[in-house]
């Protein structure tokens, strides 16, 4: 599907926070494995809990959990980067482990992009006592099909404020959201 006028909605994980075999439901990259369930229709209890053990081993460090002035930090840092590539940003969140963005890339290579944002982001996040990998590899790329699907996506976007994401959007700029503890992780 090509996207429409180069609109994308992306998203994406921090490091650990949702692996093959998670009890929410997962997908294996390009569909290799087909999975029942996903986070709203989770698999049977304990379907796919020696995967998901195995995954939690292969680890090389502890999963990335967020708290609101990183969130803050790295809302701020994949914003100015994204703009500074000449990407049109209409909307961004951050919570404790995912990452939402909707905007006009330039060219299709839209991961490349995000790839850029991200490294800024760790970099920053750096200062903030978060050394290592901050970022889950790759990232889903959705294209936008029209108008009425970009509106979608950006209302949903911004409602992430309100379960306690940091969420920038072209009209309010930066808003941080109550804090709620943890974000539940979602697509």
């Amino acid at each position: 599907m090509k996207a429409w006028n180069g609109w994308y909605h992306v998203n994406g994980n921090t490091y650990g926070t949702w692996l093959r075999g998670d009890p929410r439901g997962w997908r294996a990259r390009k569909h290799r494995e087909h999975v029942e369930g996903d986070y709203r229709n989770p698999p049977a209890p304990g379907r796919h809990a020696g995967l998901y053990d195995r995954s939690k081993s292969l680890l090389k460090a502890k999963p990335v959990r967020l708290d609101r002035t990183q969130r803050r930090v790295a809302a701020i840092a994949i914003v100015e980067k994204l703009r500074e590539l000449g990407v049109e940003i209409l909307a961004v969140s951050v919570d404790a482990v995912h990452y939402h963005v909707l905007g006009r890339f330039p060219g299709a290579d839209v991961r490349s992009f995000i790839g850029r944002a991200k490294k800024n982001a760790s970099h920053l996040l750096r200062e903030h006592r978060l050394p290592g990998t901050v970022w889950a590899k790759r990232c889903r790329v959705l294209p936008i099909s029209d108008r009425s699907h970009q509106v979608n996506v950006y209302r949903y976007i911004a409602r992430h404020a309100d379960r306690g994401a940091c969420a920038w959007t072209f009209r309010d700029g930066l808003k941080l959201g109550p804090s709620t503890g943890d974000t539940k992780a979602h697509g």
